[in-house]
């Protein structure tokens, strides 16, 4: 295992400030920085002409109006790919809040305004962080994810050789450094630390089989052998919330499930996604549920959508 000591409860900025202004835009970026976080988050795709920007999907259809400006772009199955856009196409979208399917806002209650957002780079980020670290005084940190790399790879392109190449560009590639990179395939978890070399710290994130996220089989992976495995590879896992607990007659009890309980004593760092005041689970309020991730289950740190009510409950505490 590779050790990793955590000082205090992390902040994840998830989307950067998600539940304010459209996901990932600069503006959201900045807003996410000035509310204080321990991390924001970046989700990473690659584009026709190799660059990497921050999308939470694959797909550009639910975050952004390219059905009008590329309405014959789409692939045979109807969904527009960042992949098939150049960089310099892609900075022709606007970004919205994110929509369902029939054009609905996933999230209701959520930015109604008609400001003017665009797509940006990893690059883009990583200096505006940097920058806004600076100006301050602050210690903001990366925490990126290399989305569907087995796909990427599929379409002939090496997401996660990119993605090194910009950390070590911006000596980031470091156990030391105040980054975590992120991943739901195990298989790319491990082809990271030993083909590609890569030092920063890993997180291996933790989905359904049935969400066919990527081939790794999660059922094994949510085991305590299965922690022991990924404990020789990564810091820490990032659970669904739904994922952490033991349920008995179809119900969620209140402890932890043994895989989790595993992971803990294997010392990794457990970030759970994700906290949104506005899509709270059944049957428990805002505080209850940070009550149990914050005292009760000890997790180090917690992605949300809304930082300002977690930072104020951790403060309390």
């Amino acid at each position: 295992m590779i050790s990793f000591q955590s000082l205090a409860f992390d902040i994840i900025a998830h989307r950067a400030a998600s539940g304010y202004l459209p996901e990932h835009t600069l503006a959201a970026v900045a807003l996410a920085h000035a509310q204080q976080p321990d991390y924001i988050e970046q989700d990473l795709v690659l584009t026709k002409d190799g660059q990497l920007v921050v999308l939470h999907d694959i797909h550009l259809e639910t975050v952004t109006n390219v059905e009008q400006v590329f309405p014959a772009r789409q692939r045979q199955d109807g969904r527009f790919y960042a992949l098939d856009f150049t960089l310099a196409e892609l900075k022709t979208l606007r970004v919205h809040e994110r929509t369902n399917e029939k054009g609905q806002q996933v999230f209701p209650h959520r930015y109604l305004g008609s400001g003017d957002f665009t797509i940006p780079t990893f690059e883009e980020e990583i200096t505006t962080i940097a920058s806004l670290n600076r100006t301050t005084g602050q210690n903001v940190g990366l925490y990126a994810e290399i989305k569907s790399p087995a796909w990427h790879q599929q379409q002939g392109v090496d997401i996660s050789k990119a993605v090194l190449k910009v950390l070590r560009q911006h000596n980031l590639d470091d156990a030391e450094a105040n980054i975590y990179i992120q991943c739901f395939d195990f298989e790319e978890i491990k082809r990271l630390r030993d083909e590609l070399g890569a030092k920063v710290k890993l997180v291996q994130l933790i989905a359904e089989n049935s969400w066919n996220e990527t081939p790794t089989n999660y059922d094994k992976l949510k085991t305590p052998e299965g922690m022991q495995a990924a404990s020789r590879y990564v810091q820490g896992i990032g659970p669904w919330l739904a994922h952490v607990t033991t349920v008995k007659e179809g119900k969620p009890t209140m402890e932890l499930a043994p895989w989790v309980v595993a992971a803990q004593q294997a010392g990794l760092v457990i970030h759970p996604y994700t906290f949104r005041t506005d899509a709270l689970p059944p049957g428990i309020q805002a505080e209850q549920l940070l009550m149990l991730i914050v005292k009760k289950w000890q997790f180090e740190g917690l992605f949300t959508d809304q930082v300002p009510p977690v930072k104020a409950f951790v403060a309390a505490q």
